[in-house]
């Protein structure tokens, strides 16, 4: 539908969805008080259905934008996750289902990242790094594993605290990876081995240093990819059923101008008679 279309793509209506979705998400956290929980249950309860009223009516008008084509609507990812929010939030706030019907309410702020085009270009990015962040870890693994194994051989009988097992020597490397007070863990093996600040110096630099910048190069690589992505969804040719829809309106627009031509000329024509 045509004036479902103008709504949906207009400028007004988007930047009242992102305001209420904000507004929503502030109500959720003033709901967090106990205070204002038992002063202003009826208010937070009616504010809640008011939001899910306006998602709901805001889905339904994105519906009749694609009409009569509907399952265009749900051929976008962010459509079926705005889509699913709704539907998980429509759970009854009572018995059992109590829990998940509030989380629910808080999935609804989730919503921004859809309704914002530079958030849902980072998720798109986190999305695409998937596979190759996946190979960056392996690799972290290995290291880990490598590290721990030889930090036990190597340190569990001086500083027994944080390398007597291998589970504990891998939660040391993560300590270590993170910097956090990390010289602490080297200078208690150095007391015991003078030359362990080897080790600790070749984790940190491989750990943390190398593998950081693996994980920003694989961001960046598929920032490339998520940009293209959008560039083609853009760029995407119309299909049969929207090339039938612009032809229809386009007929209807001449027909129009056809009958406004008509009526000029009779105008005209009365004119010289007169």
């Amino acid at each position: 539908m045509e004036w479902a279309k103008r709504i949906v793509d207009a400028k007004w209506f988007s930047h009242g969805i992102t305001a209420v979705i904000v507004i929503n998400a502030i109500v959720i956290g003033l709901d967090t008080s106990e205070y204002l929980h038992d002063r202003y249950f009826a208010l937070f309860e009616a504010l809640n259905f008011l939001f899910l009223a306006i998602f709901i009516v805001e889905a339904v008008l994105k519906m009749a934008a694609h009409a009569p084509s509907i399952q265009n609507y749900f051929k976008s990812g962010w459509n079926i996750f705005d889509f699913s929010i709704i539907v998980i939030s429509l759970l009854p706030a009572t018995g059992n289902l109590a829990m998940i019907a509030r989380l629910a309410r808080l999935l609804r702020v989730l919503r921004l990242v859809s309704t914002l085009p530079g958030l849902r270009l980072i998720v798109s990015t986190l999305m695409y790094s998937v596979p190759a962040v996946g190979n960056v870890v392996i690799l972290l693994s290995i290291l880990f594993y490598v590290y721990g194994v030889a930090g036990y051989h190597l340190f569990h009988e001086i500083d027994p605290v944080h390398w007597e097992t291998l589970g504990i020597s891998l939660l040391t490397l993560f300590r270590i990876v993170t910097l956090e007070d990390w010289t602490d863990v080297m200078y208690n093996a150095m007391a015991g081995m003078p030359f362990a600040w080897v080790f600790f110096v070749s984790f940190v630099v491989l750990g943390t240093f190398v593998v950081i910048n693996l994980f920003i190069a694989v961001v960046l690589n598929s920032l490339d990819e998520a940009k293209a992505e959008q560039l083609r969804e853009i760029t995407t040719p119309p299909n049969r059923e929207e090339i039938l829809i612009e032809l229809r309106e386009t007929q209807r627009a001449l027909v129009r101008l056809q009958t406004q031509l008509e009526a000029s000329d009779e105008h005209h024509r009365g004119d010289k008679a007169d």
